[in-house]
């Protein structure tokens, strides 16, 4: 057990590696104009700490060179069956025995279509079907014109690749390179890295439902001012995207922020406190007993502690000569505790942006909230930033996470909790 608040506890169990750091990635091109985005898609894995290797079939080399993919990769493109840069001319071997995933993007109807009943006539289906399915994932981003999506023939292959185990990423609805609009796009090569890393990480929240606030809240004044704080909604996102990662079914409740949505997490947009509480509520009232004993609620939204007494229904006008209006408050509820009081609850995780003594206050509203974890972090070195550093405290002791990405700290929270379950 820690002496004091800066010392460490007792190590957590050393869980699986996330995400794509040192992951081996064969990324497939089939044809379709979409292939520019595979080529941003690969210097993303790369930055990621992935490694590479590019299989391209004949069509896709009408829309971005091998060259291309070459320069960007480092790395050497297959595109021939009987390539001899492999000793034993088994490139559709090699590959698929070196691959923990495949990914495909873009795939084709036609690509798909021969996958979906085993036809083998290039290297990229030959190595797909090859694959040992046991370790290597196979994960496939449809691109093509809508009315080759809806069509019944493509919809019964992607019925079947599924029912073998391929995961599908979209396709998403938009603005088409044929002029039209609807299904068929290809996703994004952020949703892909996402979908990537989600599929590779350790699942150790799988089963569990993870309910998590994030972001600030706005207390409106009248219809135009309002009192709010600096939280970016960063921190909480990260924790949302690292706790789908391990495998939790992921509510995110958030405040007025400008972020993406999570791979995979379900949102709920909010303005104020009140609407976070109700939102929290009804989520929690959604679910079975046996579910909130098995769900995890992590409270990282920076809650506004009072609200005006009244909104004024129109703008307050500044009159000359006159003093300043005079505002009363009231005491927002307090979401987290409210949480932490039901019965059944589900396992607590708060969250304590302080200006100084980070221990004791942190310590002293773990306490307080009657919750079994808390994260203190100095909230005005962290609010908008991209890096941040935490200190863990539980009934054990304390234990700090140096500075690190929000990201790289949320997958270190996400372990900590899990350690905390078993």
């Amino acid at each position: 057990m820690a002496q004091d608040g800066n010392e460490l506890i007792t190590k957590h169990a050393t869980m699986p590696p996330w995400g794509l750091e040192g992951k081996r990635i064969l990324v497939a091109v089939s044809a379709g104009v979409a292939a520019y985005k595979t080529c941003i898609l690969v210097r993303a894995l790369i930055r990621a700490g992935a490694m590479i290797k590019i299989v391209m079939t004949e069509s896709a080399r009408a829309f971005v060179s091998a060259e291309t993919f070459q320069a960007l990769s480092g790395e050497p493109v297959y595109t021939d069956l009987w390539d001899d840069r492999v000793s034993n001319r088994m490139a559709h071997i090699e590959l698929g025995r070196w691959a923990d995933a495949i990914i495909i993007a873009p795939a084709s109807a036609d690509l798909m279509a021969r996958l979906a009943h085993g036809i083998c006539n290039d290297l990229l289906s030959t190595l797909c079907l090859a694959r040992p399915r046991d370790r290597c994932l196979l994960l496939i981003a449809p691109a093509m014109n809508k009315e080759m999506w809806s069509h019944p023939a493509t919809q019964r292959n992607a019925a079947i690749l599924e029912k073998d185990g391929t995961i599908f990423l979209g396709p998403d609805r938009g603005d088409q390179a044929c002029g039209e609009t609807g299904d068929g796009r290809m996703l994004e090569p952020d949703d892909l890295l996402q979908a990537l890393e989600h599929a590779l990480s350790p699942k150790f929240l799988a089963g569990r439902h993870c309910l998590i606030t994030a972001g600030p809240t706005f207390e409106a004044i009248d219809p135009v001012r309002g009192i709010t704080n600096r939280s970016s909604g960063k921190m909480g996102f990260a924790i949302a995207r690292a706790a789908s990662q391990a495998g939790a079914i992921v509510h995110l409740i958030a405040g007025p922020v400008s972020l993406k949505s999570p791979w995979q997490v379900h949102r709920t947009d909010v303005v104020s406190a009140l609407d976070m509480k109700q939102a929290v509520d009804r989520a929690l009232e959604s679910m079975q007993h046996s579910v909130i004993e098995r769900s995890i609620f992590i409270s990282v939204a920076a809650v506004a502690d009072w609200r005006p007494a009244e909104i004024v229904s129109q703008k307050i006008k500044k009159q000359h000569g006159e003093s300043a209006p005079s505002l009363q408050f009231i005491e927002n509820p307090d979401i987290l505790a409210g949480v932490a009081a039901r019965s059944p609850r589900p396992f607590c995780v708060g969250f304590a942006a302080e200006s100084e003594m980070l221990h004791e206050h942190g310590e002293a509203k773990r306490k307080k909230k009657n919750i079994p974890m808390l994260a203190a972090n100095i909230g005005h070195e962290t609010f908008g930033q991209d890096l941040n550093q935490l200190l863990l405290l539980d009934a054990r002791g304390s234990r700090s996470l140096p500075l690190a990405t929000k990201e790289k700290l949320a997958q270190q929270l996400i372990e900590a909790i899990a350690s905390d379950l078993t």
